[in-house]
């Protein structure tokens, strides 16, 4: 019987990615991993539902290494003027690095997790990762740092269901999260104020500078670089007599940079720390479909290698509000090639 570590935060969607492990015949371990203050109220949740369909469950503590690797890169992102992606960092150094060894370590043969994705092997052997059949709940593009070898290790039980599906299992068989509402943000940040978590995190203020307009004009007076993300409109404290977007921050002369939405669009990105899945490289220019943020529909577009581990990716029509930090991941069909980090 092959032994599985499935992650349980505590939601529905790893509930019943554990239940179905065991019902295919696994031999099931749940872990709930302690990774900051705010989500450590989880495990009682993770614990009821384990004990509901009778597979043991443990918690680990990875509160250090989340921090360093994960909460560390958050901040130094937004002060180096980027708008990170947390999830993405997490799932690369935490789910599928720190919890996978952390398994193996203790005799599994595979971790799982309740993510929407789904993974298959193609005629020359690679493992290829796939959306998942709803499209709605599709999690590949956080997904897309996964190595072959990780790949080998990772069982979504859940990519062929539907949410709903997911809900009627849970509710069929009684679970205390059947429920739960899915969390829509960061867990160390739950009251989405990014800011005052970074200056508590750092114990450092960020005084405030100048609104410039894209010719270096002064337009009046904002209350922070790390207040402000590439494409914001509200909450910008202005007015101007007209919609006014961030275009861009500079953090050495501490100015923000506004436009009009016109001036956030751009077609051409590169892309560093870049993770191939569906191919060893990309030497000649290819077609994908690619996109620059989560809740994105992927647009067509040409990617070329560039050297240093770094893509260069062109879009057939120009994009909004492309940013630094975020990632681009790029497509064919439902078959993730890859993806990057936006410089």
């Amino acid at each position: 019987m092959k032994k599985v570590m499935i992650g349980m935060s505590g939601g529905v969607d790893s509930s019943v990615a554990a239940y179905l492990l065991k019902a295919n015949g696994y031999d099931v371990t749940g872990v709930t991993l302690f990774l900051c203050r705010e989500n450590q109220t989880d495990s009682a949740d993770a614990k009821a539902v384990s004990d509901k369909i009778g597979i043991s469950h443990m918690s680990d503590d990875m509160t250090e290494i989340f921090s360093k690797s994960v909460m560390d890169d958050f901040v130094k992102c937004y002060m180096e003027g980027g708008t990170p992606n947390p999830c993405i960092v997490c799932n690369k150094h935490i789910k599928f690095g720190a919890m996978l060894d952390y398994a193996l370590n203790v005799g599994m043969d595979y971790i799982a997790t309740g993510h929407y994705a789904r993974i298959e092997k193609n005629s020359d052997g690679r493992l290829l990762l796939r959306k998942a059949k709803d499209l709605s709940k599709d999690q590949t593009y956080v997904l897309y740092s996964l190595t072959q070898e990780q790949l080998s290790r990772v069982v979504f039980p859940l990519g062929e269901l539907s949410k709903s599906e997911v809900r009627e299992i849970a509710e069929a068989n009684g679970f205390v999260n059947a429920h739960k509402q899915d969390s829509q943000d960061i867990c160390f940040v739950p009251d989405g104020d990014y800011a005052s978590f970074i200056e508590r995190y750092t114990g450092k203020t960020f005084p405030c500078g100048s609104f410039v307009d894209l010719n270096g004009n002064v337009l009046g007076e904002h209350k922070g670089i790390i207040r402000y993300t590439v494409g914001q409109r509200k909450g910008l404290g202005i007015a101007l007599g007209k919609p006014a977007f961030v275009c861009a921050k500079n953090i050495e002369e501490n100015t923000v940079v506004l436009g009009d939405n016109s001036d956030l669009f751009s077609s051409v990105l590169t892309a560093h720390d870049v993770n191939l899945i569906s191919c060893d490289s990309i030497d000649e220019p290819m077609r994908v479909a690619a996109k620059v943020r989560y809740n994105q529909k992927e647009q067509p577009a040409t990617v070329v290698g560039i050297g240093d581990g770094k893509i260069r990716v062109e879009f057939d029509e120009p994009q909004r509000a492309i940013s630094k930090g975020q990632s681009v991941v790029l497509y064919d069909g439902d078959i993730v090639v890859g993806g990057g980090i936006i410089d």
